[in-house]
């Protein structure tokens, strides 16, 4: 067995850990750092998201926006120093409807969310956001309940749409390039990526000693007094190791990708997200068949709202990323490889695709093979991330990021980065440690709270 010594040791390679190490590394210049991780960097669920990000987030209270203010504006600090190496732009999220009732719902929700500190909502005057870049856009969100306002906007949208919400201070960037420099940036300043598995994590008189990895040369003993855990989707079972149960669990999200090679949807558009429920669109055989078979009649069955898409790619790409989480399972422990997606899924996504932009439709019978991914998404009840100390003195966790782990990996990493180093914390902090759920008036908040809180 070889033997290390290390000031901080995190377990996890993902956007997590990279981002903790970066915090530690560059802006607390905390030299002897080893990231421990038996996968390559971000290939376990980092690289599998839609590679968002949005400030558009709902109560109760504003911490969650201004968390979300905080990492947005870590991302541009980095867009800055790199002449934007993760290609990250400012397109924004368009929430649409062709309910009226749910229109006027809709904007009452953005008020809320105005006044939580997204940035003003606006009514008047719309200003198209580019197609690239992130500098001089405006915040807070655009709203219009004029459908012939909104089809000059976007012609290619179904008839009857009647309300449009289009929050500004969004958009998306490469989850991978992003997570590189992180890493690149903390390497240069001396951390080192070992790829390993934690097998033990000793503690000695209460207190983080040494941990113990499985490289394939062998085991490796490092001696440190600070461990963050930051598996992502095993930040439970890593946390077992210590003796303590993190409150998490895990969900499964798939996404698929195809190619638009008819240029139905234009490639400047925004992310773009169907809020009203959906009765797929079948033929009249189609239905009859489906309903023949007791595995299939779900699929003539109404499905929530949410269905959404992006453009993935330069000018010259024709791929549009889809997602629709219209399906939740619970898992207390993730299982390795994650469960295939709904033999139907494909289908599925495409026709809620096509309530909110009929010309899709042409692919009902004419796409290429789609390419179909996903990822854990592992979450707190109220999907809020922990950024905290642990029970064990010199333990520490940059976890539950749920499905918001780009656009907030920074501020979270931050946030623990404070607590390692001993530096101010913000006031948003005690809202992402694990003591709140020993707080009384939290507690009475959790008995309402939804587990898909700000998830689309």
């Amino acid at each position: 067995m070889s033997n290390k010594t290390a000031d901080i040791v995190i377990c996890g390679a993902g956007v997590a850990g990279l981002a903790t190490a970066y915090h530690l590394a560059v802006r607390q210049g905390i030299k002897q750092i080893v990231i421990v991780d038996e996968r390559h960097p971000l290939s376990l669920t980092s690289d599998k998201s839609s590679e968002c990000y949005r400030n558009w987030w709902p109560g109760p209270g504003p911490e969650m926006v201004r968390l979300m203010n905080r990492s947005i504006d870590l991302l541009e600090e980095l867009a800055v120093e790199s002449d934007n190496f993760f290609d990250m732009n400012r397109r924004g999220y368009v929430f649409l409807t062709a309910d009226p009732d749910y229109a006027q719902q809709m904007k009452d929700r953005a008020e809320t969310i105005s006044q939580l500190g997204a940035g003003p909502l606006r009514t008047g005057s719309y200003q198209p956001a580019p197609a690239e870049g992130y500098s001089d856009q405006p915040t807070g969100a655009d709203f219009m309940a004029d459908t012939a306002g909104i089809h000059h906007i976007f012609p290619f949208l179904t008839e009857d749409v009647c309300g449009m919400l289009h929050p500004r201070r969004c958009g998306w960037l490469s989850a991978q390039q992003l997570g590189m420099y992180l890493l690149r940036q903390a390497q240069a300043q001396g951390a080192e990526l070992v790829k390993g598995r934690v097998m033990e994590i000793e503690i000695v008189d209460g207190r983080i000693h040494t941990i113990h990895i499985q490289t394939s040369s062998g085991l490796q003993a490092i001696q440190t007094r600070h461990f963050v855990n930051a598996a992502g989707p095993l930040q439970r079972q890593v946390g077992q190791m210590m003796g303590l149960d993190i409150p998490v669990f895990c969900e499964m999200h798939h996404k698929i990708a195809f190619a638009d090679h008819l240029n139905i949807v234009p490639r400047h558009v925004p992310m773009m997200i169907w809020e009203d429920p959906i009765a797929l669109p079948w033929s009249e055989a189609e239905q009859t068949v489906l309903a023949e078979d007791e595995s299939t009649r779900y699929l003539l069955q109404p499905f929530p709202g949410g269905v959404h898409f992006r453009p993935e790619g330069g000018r010259d790409s024709a791929t549009l990323i889809a997602l629709w989480t219209y399906h939740l399972d619970h898992l207390e422990v993730p299982v390795w490889p994650p469960p295939r997606p709904d033999p139907n899924f494909t289908d599925i996504v495409l026709r809620g695709l096509a309530r909110m932009i009929p010309g899709l439709s042409v692919y009902f019978e004419r796409m290429n093979k789609p390419f179909i991914d996903g990822g854990y998404y592992c979450k707190t009840r109220e999907n809020r991330p922990l950024a905290c100390p642990l029970p064990v003195e010199g333990a520490y966790l940059t976890g539950a990021l749920s499905g918001f782990g780009i656009m907030a990996c920074l501020a979270v990493a931050e946030l623990t980065a404070a607590y390692i180093s001993h530096t101010s914390l913000p006031g948003y902090a005690p809202a992402f440690h694990l003591d709140r759920y020993q707080d009384a008036a939290y507690q009475k908040l959790l008995a309402t709270w939804e587990a898909t809180s700000g998830q689309l």
